[in-house]
């Protein structure tokens, strides 16, 4: 039996991929093959030394210490694109409500007071303070053309929207999904003048941190609208107040509001809400859970974050595992000592990334303990483990 920690609530649907005659899943458990979170920060906790895997249901891995993962040679897995629609929703949601003015309009209308008769007086007058303008012919930049940044530029283009896009690490793969009507840009700064609208979907690390901040907010127009709903932190918020309470900035809208926006006129402030459908925590936990069976049952990685794609169909009932440092001759001593033990080898697979290198070996015959033991005494093993 597999042993599985959550620390968040998580979909039934998702969970009810690990079938319960090889699964037992609970929030308290101590010695877990597997984690499940989301939101959860791992930071501070204890890693157990039965931990075998992590699972994230959702894309982004802030609150998950990958270098402590990586070091014990445990595989991080998340669930990208799983969440996307949901969140292009709610981009295209909130270029209606920029706009349109909408979320001040919507204020108004309830605040106002009076009968019927009144009302209809103070609405009419009303209207001529959220006069908006529409969508098709305007410019909007999308940073990052990942699964959510590739839907929501298409999505884009389909409105009649001249669409820029930036991202130095597009695929090809990514790039076969995106419209042939997205500009490229080679920059941030070469897209800033030129648009509308701004929405990013990248990853909160170092290099986007401030991504849009007190030096280069100048450069949008005064009537431009920002929206980010990827992370605290990509936009630097004083900087994007300050535009707003000077009149150079069209409007914010945040899925991450704190003190200072909630106090800046011209910002939407949402309660982070961007995966936060039925439809979108079942597709992350679904597609989380069926990773984290397809390595924990066969040794498979897929969607991993630090460590390589490597997946190979079974050739025997006798297969083992290995995370290790990338160094040279790990796969010759592993072969040497499989050998020794008259072990043959049926089929064999060694991807790395970074530091990190994975083998998967299928052999003829059971793989006795002690054969396990001393490749894990090997300098620069991490884990070994016979499925």
């Amino acid at each position: 039996m597999f042993k599985v920690r959550t620390l968040n609530n998580l979909s039934p649907v998702g969970l009810g991929q690990l079938p319960t005659d090889k699964y037992t899943i609970s929030d308290d458990e101590t010695n877990p093959d597997a984690i499940i979170l989301r939101s959860f920060k791992m930071h501070d906790m204890e890693i157990p030394t039965s931990l075998k895997a992590v699972g994230r249901a959702g894309a982004g891995v802030n609150n998950i210490p990958l270098d402590r993962m990586s070091e014990a040679g445990i595989p991080v897995f998340n669930a990208p694109g799983a969440n996307a629609n949901a969140v292009k929703e709610l981009v295209l949601a909130s270029l209606f409500l920029s706009a349109r003015h909408l979320h001040e309009a919507i204020a108004y209308t309830e605040a106002l007071q009076g009968d019927d008769a009144e009302l209809a007086k103070l609405v009419e007058a009303g209207k001529k303070k959220f006069a908006g303008f529409e969508l098709p012919g305007k410019t909007i930049g999308v940073v990052g053309l990942g699964a959510i940044g590739r839907m929501v530029a298409n999505s884009c283009v389909n409105l009649g929207m001249q669409v820029i896009g930036f991202d130095p690490g597009l695929t090809v793969d990514g790039a076969w999904e995106l419209s042939s009507d997205v500009e490229r840009a080679n920059s941030v700064e070469q897209i800033l003048p030129k648009i509308d609208f701004l929405t990013v979907h990248v990853p909160l690390i170092d290099a986007t941190r401030d991504m849009i901040n007190k030096d280069n907010v100048s450069k949008l127009k005064s009537t431009a609208v920002i929206i980010n709903l990827a992370r605290g932190g990509i936009i630097n918020d004083e900087a994007v107040c300050a535009a707003l309470d000077a009149g150079n900035l069209g409007c914010y809208v945040t899925d991450f509001p704190n003190n200072r926006t909630k106090a800046c006129k011209g910002v939407i402030g949402l309660p982070h809400l961007g995966a936060s459908t039925g439809e979108a925590e079942d597709n992350c936990a679904v597609m989380v859970a069926q990773q984290l069976k397809d390595y924990l049952e066969r040794g498979n990685v897929v969607n991993s974050v630090n460590f390589p794609n490597v997946s190979m169909p079974r050739g025997s009932d006798y297969r083992l595992v290995i995370s290790n440092a990338n160094v040279p001759n790990m796969v010759g001593q592993i072969s040497t000592i499989l050998a020794e033990a008259n072990l043959n080898i049926h089929d064999m697979i060694n991807q790395s990334r970074g530091d990190i290198a994975y083998t998967i070996v299928d052999v003829d015959s059971e793989i006795p303990d002690s054969v396990i033991d001393t490749i894990r005494g090997l300098n620069g093993i991490m884990n070994a483990r016979a499925i």
